[in-house]
């Protein structure tokens, strides 16, 4: 019989002499394993060992290499210490040690709680330690998250590694300090943007340049950094210098909690929304002036409209490239708008990244959301939801044109009051004709700015009968299948990844991601 044995420790012991050797503890589990076996007369098959990971993380590297060699029967026993040390979820024993074990032929064994899947007997005992490991789990995945939520809300940085342009603070934990190098770069930035240059620009410059961005300088300088191996190596983007431009972090505030995970059973993380993050001020020195950041923000505010008229793009900041991962820009041409990927200006060694126009991408969503209304949804439901919508939307449409002429209008007589102004104090209309047209133009002012509030209080009656009828809900934007509205947008899909066109044809892979 040929035993494979399989040891895990959750946390790296601080005595090892170095990081590539075993922790004690890994080094105990492995002594007392080969005893056991040898004592039982098997025969060693390999050792598999993973140090420094949790019972949850399914990502363990040798414990998927025991999986894969125990589908293709290369042993016929598995060995560990205990049956946590396999895993710790319920889930996995069942699928694997109760499951997938037997039909492949081979045998589990832990020896201090004694699991044996020879032993009939004791399989409710397994499940037992199952459900307490996972009890456990869950157990401890609360109290960390309490533990971090007190440090967050009282200003402390519990982020694995510092944002760029700062350090972690080595003789405080939780604070961070100003790194001089990088932080100058990120005052560059916020100094060419209220400048007036663009952000494409500015990373173009610093590309030009060779300053590497910052996941490559800090790992350069042997720091910490996110996803080692992915982005677009040592280039800056677009969203780089837009996410540096709009983060508090520059002006001293500690701002964290903006992304949340889904369970304690995985990985994954999800944005959370602003109300629920964590930010308290003035918790570090600033790298960005007061005067500085009020003007950048002042001029994202009047650029976060990308479109003549003030409308928002239909996939503004949904659409991104399967390719890198970024967000597709618009552009313009032959009065057509196409979505590409921006890294593509940034170098020419850049991705060469995604490319469609908006129209053709609307319909493909349009068709995969009409095949998933017309499989899943009530018809005549469906047809009063529009019938409701529609009228909803065309009145929302017309006090939204009322109240902007309106404003639009008051905005003139303001102007033409100062003018007034001018032309009395030139000596260009009596006193009298300047007091009489004065409170003329400020009379009808004050009729447009009350036509203005009316329209505010309808809307917002409207809003609120709206979301009382449920016309306002997650499946209500489905009513909209002829075409497609922003609003629709933001609720049905969480992002669309764009490919590249296959070449030879005009085929380009769209993948939607949506949020029901």
């Amino acid at each position: 019989m040929k035993a494979a044995i399989y040891c895990r420790l959750s946390e790296e012991d601080r005595n090892k002499p170095s990081e590539t050797d075993d922790s004690g503890s890994i080094q105990n589990q492995k002594a007392m394993l080969l005893q056991y076996a040898m004592e039982q007369g098997w025969e060693l098959f390999d050792i598999y060992s993973d140090d420094d990971y949790t019972g949850a993380d399914r990502r363990r590297p040798e414990f998927n290499r025991l999986l894969r060699d125990a589908e293709q029967h290369r042993f016929d026993i598995v060995l560990c210490k205990t049956q946590s040390r396999f895993t710790r979820e319920l889930e996995l024993v069942e699928k694997y040690i109760h499951g997938l074990f037997p039909l492949w032929g081979i045998r589990f064994v832990s020896i201090v709680d004694n699991a044996d899947t020879d032993n009939r007997g004791n399989k409710k005992s397994r499940q037992i330690n199952g459900l307490v490991n996972e009890w456990y789990l869950e157990d401890m995945s609360e109290n960390i998250r309490s533990v971090l939520t007190n440090r967050r809300k009282n200003g402390f940085h519990i982020g694995a590694f510092a944002l760029y342009g700062y350090k972690k603070d080595p003789d405080r934990k939780g604070h961070l300090l100003i790194d001089e190098e990088a932080a100058a770069v990120v005052r560059e930035v916020f100094s060419l943007f209220a400048g007036g240059y663009g952000k494409t620009a500015i990373a173009r410059m610093l590309n030009d340049r060779g300053v590497p961005n910052p996941t490559e300088y800090k790992r350069l300088h042997g720091m910490r950094y996110r996803s080692p191996g992915s982005g677009t190596g040592t280039l800056w983007s677009y969203s780089a210098i837009a996410d540096m431009l709009e983060n508090e972090m520059y002006i001293g505030n500690m701002v964290q909690g903006r992304y949340g995970s889904v369970s304690y059973k995985t990985k994954q993380n999800r944005p959370r929304p602003r109300s629920q993050w964590y930010v308290v001020e003035g918790t570090h020195e600033p790298v960005v002036d007061r005067e500085l950041w009020d003007r950048v923000q002042a001029l994202l505010a009047r650029r976060t409209r990308p479109f003549k008229g003030g409308t928002i793009g239909l996939f503004a900041g949904k659409a991104k490239c399967a390719c890198c991962g970024y967000t597709l820009r618009s552009s313009v041409s032959g009065g057509r708008r196409y979505l590409q990927c921006p890294t593509r200006h940034m170098s020419a060694d850049a991705c060469p990244g995604a490319f469609i126009s908006v129209d053709r991408l609307e319909g493909m969503v349009l068709d995969e959301l009409n095949r998933l209304a017309e499989e899943y949804l009530d018809r005549e439901e469906l047809e009063r939801s529009t019938e409701l919508r529609s009228g909803y939307e065309e009145e929302k449409k017309r006090l939204l044109a009322r109240q902007n002429a309106c404003r639009k209008k008051a905005a003139e007589y303001t102007r033409w009051i100062q003018s007034l102004y001018l032309d009395k104090a030139k000596g260009l209309i009596s006193e009298r004709d300047y007091v009489e047209m004065a409170e003329r133009f400020a009379a009808e002012r004050l009729r447009l700015e009350r036509a203005a509030d009316d329209c505010g209080e309808k809307l917002s009656r409207m809003e609120q009968r709206a979301a009382e009828d449920g016309r306002s809900g997650p499946t209500e934007p489905c009513a909209c299948l002829e075409h497609l509205t922003r609003e629709a947008v933001d609720v049905l899909i969480d992002h669309v990844a764009v490919g590249r066109r296959v070449r030879g044809t005009r085929d380009v892979p769209v993948e939607i991601y949506w949020n029901f």
